[in-house]
């Protein structure tokens, strides 16, 4: 008889890249795959936060840890740091792809620079690192592409008119990637957070609170109240996600998105 509690995640050595992991949900799923026994590679624009969160995550789990600073919308900046990794590490088994989201705006504040930077970091950014990563997926037969996005992807946000279009085109992408790459062991799946207590939230419920004269708290008991559980999201929940649909226990599962809101999202 299967005994689901027998199957291990299966991660133990492996290696899982992680973008944009300084701080936030990305920060607490490179911690959450150290902790499982990966060996982890760490990005994102800020050098010193990076490199200070690299170091705790190196000391707690005693697990080899690179970090470099760069930005994801550089594709040659993807490719050499790819390289980096398989050079040291010998595989990318696993990649996290995230960056910042956009701007909270409504559409007639947008302009056109706006758009081409969503475009360049939420959606360009990861087909740079699937470009990258897929070749050594495939030699191996194994690999898990994992983009983080947000519950945008299904619901749309006010003033979050950038990020609702956008994230949509990585959906799109995680789909095809899906059922091109299953034949070579690749899974490929999207995690989509919902109100979750990160900076990126802080800024939300400042531009909301500036726009409608509400204080941040109000905003904050707004959301919370969105949501089944009536609370935000911690950013450790949203990893546990993501280390699962990396594991051997959703070995059957891609080309999906999986909503980690507390039941925010209301549609069937």
């Amino acid at each position: 008889m299967y005994n689901p509690c027998s199957v291990e995640t299966g991660l133990r050595n492996r290696v899982a890249i992680v973008a944009a992991s300084s701080q936030g949900i990305a920060l607490a799923a490179a911690e959450a795959f150290a902790a499982e026994g990966c060996q982890v590679a760490m990005c994102a624009r800020n050098q010193a936060p990076l490199i200070q969160a690299a170091e705790n995550i190196r000391q707690k789990y005693n697990v080899s840890v690179l970090a470099e600073a760069f930005d994801v919308t550089d594709a040659a900046a993807v490719h050499d740091f790819v390289n980096s990794v398989v050079g040291r590490f010998g595989a990318a088994d696993i990649c996290v792809t995230n960056a910042g989201g956009p701007p909270a705006k409504g559409f007639l504040a947008t302009n056109h620079d706006d758009w081409h930077k969503a475009i360049a970091q939420n959606f360009l950014s990861t087909v740079y690192f699937a470009q990258q990563v897929i070749p050594h997926m495939q030699s191996k037969g194994w690999g898990r592409i994992i983009t983080i996005t947000s519950i945008t992807t299904k619901q749309p946000v006010a003033d979050l008119v950038l990020s609702n279009a956008v994230r949509a085109a990585v959906v799109g992408l995680v789909k095809s990637l899906a059922n091109e790459f299953g034949k070579d062991g690749i899974l490929v799946n999207n995690v989509a957070p919902g109100y979750t207590a990160t900076d990126r939230l802080k800024q939300l419920a400042k531009s909301r609170s500036a726009a409608t004269h509400q204080s941040e708290k109000v905003i904050y008991d707004g959301w919370a109240t969105d949501s089944a559980l009536k609370r935000v999201g911690e950013p450790d929940e949203v990893a546990d996600t993501i280390v699962w649909l990396a594991s051997e226990r959703a070995s059957f599962i891609t080309g999906q998105t999986i909503l980690v809101d507390g039941g925010a999202y209301k549609g069937l």
